[in-house]
């Protein structure tokens, strides 16, 4: 009876928490509009800080640095007619773009679902929840689809080898939300939060690069280890309370569906079979065209990590998908001419509209920070406090990712909170000699696993639903009771392998070293 009472009251004492962080978060506003309320609190500190004289010591150039009043005659009139010129130039706008029209291509086709519902298809029942965790650590090219398709697809599996399918569910939920940051692909969430970070370092360096490849050596091996720990925690933990988790008598469950549905199986694994041709000649292109010295691919004087190649990866990966995604659209049927390749494009531009609205306020925010100097007075005063502090570097990474973990209970998405704290943390451990694309490693740790258990979550609150078509009575508590313990291990696991890398000194991607 004890056991069972002190359950009860952790229980409540989490669900008290939970109905905590819902409540403060539903009093946040929506991302679009909280960088507007920045963009006014900056001019306001603008302006005051401009009246108090206040100036710091570029570190960039040596010259003084005074805050410029953002509200004054002048400055209002600079500010509103760079506008279009803030929005346009800001990093991931284009780069976003571009690769967008590729991956639409490869998605209106349906070849990313038949890749992930053939990866986990035939999976040996011994290997099923491993096979779920991985395939969910590499789902990053499906962006949001990837709940839709994997988390039933989850669910069949596990049912399918004698598991609980809501168990299925909460395995699927974790590995795409807990390790989606840790992939050995490259993706436009890569490729977004390298431009932003590039943007921040630039405060301090203006010829500081972060490249969407400086996280690839450090995420390919999160992403096993993370599968790995995922795996034991559902086997040795979450396992022993799979009893509480039996559908209704009722319960149908969701199923499994998509484009992908509408092709004959036998078609649809030519397809596939061709479409990886298509792919190797593809990357065997790319190997060949980087052998000359004065190859295009290449960079000045021949160099291979600063080239066309890797600074480029936006349109290469943008052309890839392309290719890739008209070969097997093509071998379907999906492509009846040439006519359909806009209209693919077009529907992923339409995709990402939400993003685009968010990047206008973001821009403009980043824009008045960087303009009116605040930031270099943030990054040199932030660095002295820790010069001060006298903490290691390694000190101040851990402490990052507690307090951006605690951060994304509230701001959970990925790209609005990076664009938030980025132009902050990047320059302030810039000054003090940590790598910018450090702390971009630092930040995908802290964003990931606390994203599955917080309700402010909307692929939170899509998976309770998932949950409720087997047991009406799952809730949020049924589902963090699962996520907790998986989420603390991932995350544990997770600082414990970048504790070992920053010793070691492994570099986290080509040319990226990590101190």
């Amino acid at each position: 009876m004890n056991s069972t009472s002190d359950q009860a009251h952790r229980s409540q004492r989490l669900t008290r928490f939970l109905d905590g962080v819902e409540r403060v978060g539903n009093k946040l506003p929506h991302p679009f509009f909280l960088f507007w309320i920045l963009f006014i609190v900056v001019a306001v500190m603008s302006a005051v800080m401009a009246a108090a004289g206040v100036s710091v010591t570029d570190p960039a150039t040596g010259d003084p640095a005074p805050v410029k009043n953002a509200l004054s005659v002048g400055a209002v009139r600079e500010l509103i007619l760079g506008t279009e010129e803030s929005f346009l130039t800001f990093g991931p706008l284009g780069t976003l773009l571009i690769i967008m029209i590729g991956i639409a291509v490869a998605d209106r086709a349906g070849l990313l679902e038949s890749l992930a519902r053939h990866a986990l298809a035939r999976v040996n029942p011994g290997y099923a929840v491993f096979a779920v965790c991985l395939a969910g650590a590499m789902s990053k090219f499906l962006s949001y689809s990837a709940y839709v398709i994997l988390i039933p697809l989850a669910a069949l599996i596990f049912k399918a080898v004698g598991r609980s399918p809501m168990l299925g569910m909460i395995v699927g939920f974790l590995s795409i939300n807990a390790a989606g940051d840790a992939n050995p692909f490259i993706a436009a969430s890569d490729v977004v939060f390298a431009e932003i970070a590039t943007q921040a370092a630039q405060i301090v360096d203006p010829d500081a690069v972060v490249r969407p490849t400086d996280n690839t050596y450090f995420t390919t091996v999160s992403a096993i280890l993370l599968a790995i720990v995922l795996t034991v925690v559902t086997e040795k933990v979450l396992s022993k309370r799979e009893h509480e988790l039996v559908p209704d008598s009722d319960a149908t469950g969701p199923t499994a569906g998509g484009v992908s549905g509408a092709v004959p199986d036998a078609v649809e694994v030519r397809a596939l079979r061709w479409t990886g041709v298509a792919a190797a000649v593809f990357a065997g292109l790319l190997v060949v065209g980087m052998i000359p010295a004065g190859s295009p691919l290449r960079g000045e004087n021949g160099a291979i990590l600063d080239s066309t190649l890797f600074n480029g990866i936006a349109v290469v990966l943008s052309l890839f998908f392309l290719v890739i995604g008209s070969t097997y659209a093509y071998l379907t049927g999906r492509l009846t001419g040439s006519a359909d390749l806009p209209g693919f494009m077009a529907d992923g531009i339409k995709s990402i509209a939400p993003l685009l609205v968010l990047f206008f306020a973001v821009s403009q925010f980043l824009a008045l920070f960087e303009w009116t100097g605040i930031s270099t007075v943030v990054a040199v005063w932030g660095a002295g406090g820790l010069e001060e502090l006298n903490a290691p570097i390694f000190i101040v990474l851990m402490l990052l990712i507690g307090g951006i973990a605690l951060l994304n209970l509230l701001i959970t998405s990925g790209t609005a909170l990076w664009a938030l704290i980025a132009p902050v943390v990047i320059p302030m451990t810039q000054l003090i000699g940590a790598h910018p694309e450090t702390v971009m490693a630092v930040y995908r740790i802290a964003d990931s696993c606390t994203n599955s258990i917080t309700p402010m979550s909307a692929t939170f609150v899509l998976t309770v639903g998932y949950l409720q078509t087997y047991q009406k009575k799952a809730g949020i508590g049924t589902l963090v009771s699962f996520t907790l313990p998986a989420a603390l291990a991932m995350m544990a696991a997770w600082t414990a392998l970048f504790a070992i890398w920053y010793a070691l000194g492994l570099p986290l991607g080509p040319g990226a070293p990590v101190r």
